[in-house]
């Protein structure tokens, strides 16, 4: 007899939809395989966010320097997303659907907006930017101020089965 409070990743998915931050850091890493992991616990789906910026040079000494096109940047920035899942699933196809977003904006921005039917929104402590001994980032700490859901923040080195 299973216990009653036990639970399964048998049977149909679940309405709602957890949203991961990546931008290819370790502490994105750790967030995508907590958010896997959870999904698959409550039988629903993950959206995968990763934003990018796009800002093109403008002053006068920077003008020979050439500039990236911006379709490349955005197919550089899909590649993040995609390596990202196949770091951390190691190739073998998840057992929840997944959603990738690319977006052109602000980190935080996208995903509060990709957040707007989450019941779940999973980042990293620090990405790419900012000083390394700060515990949260901007992002998370946009995330965690602005919200509509709760907000789970992994700290680099977090294991997907230490959370329970």
């Amino acid at each position: 007899m299973a216990e009653q409070n036990q639970p399964t990743t048998e049977g149909p998915p679940q309405p709602g939809v957890i949203v991961v931050g990546v931008d290819g850091s370790d502490f994105a890493d750790a967030a995508l395989a907590w958010a896997l992991e959870e999904a698959a616990l409550r039988r629903v789906g993950v959206r995968i966010v990763h934003a990018w910026q796009y800002l093109p040079m403008v002053a006068e000494p920077m003008a020979a320097l050439p500039s990236t096109p911006f379709e490349e940047l955005a197919r550089a920035a899909a590649a993040v997303a995609d390596e990202t899942m196949a770091r951390v699933t190691g190739g073998i196809e998840p057992t929840v659907p997944v959603e990738v977003r690319v977006v052109e904006g602000p980190a935080g921005t996208a995903l509060l907006d990709a957040a707007a039917d989450a019941e779940l929104i999973v980042v990293g402590s620090r990405g790419r930017g900012g000083f390394a001994g700060l515990l949260l980032g901007s992002v998370s700490q946009q995330v965690t101020h602005h919200a509509h859901c709760p907000v789970v923040v992994l700290p680099r080195g977090a294991e997907p089965e230490s959370h329970g």
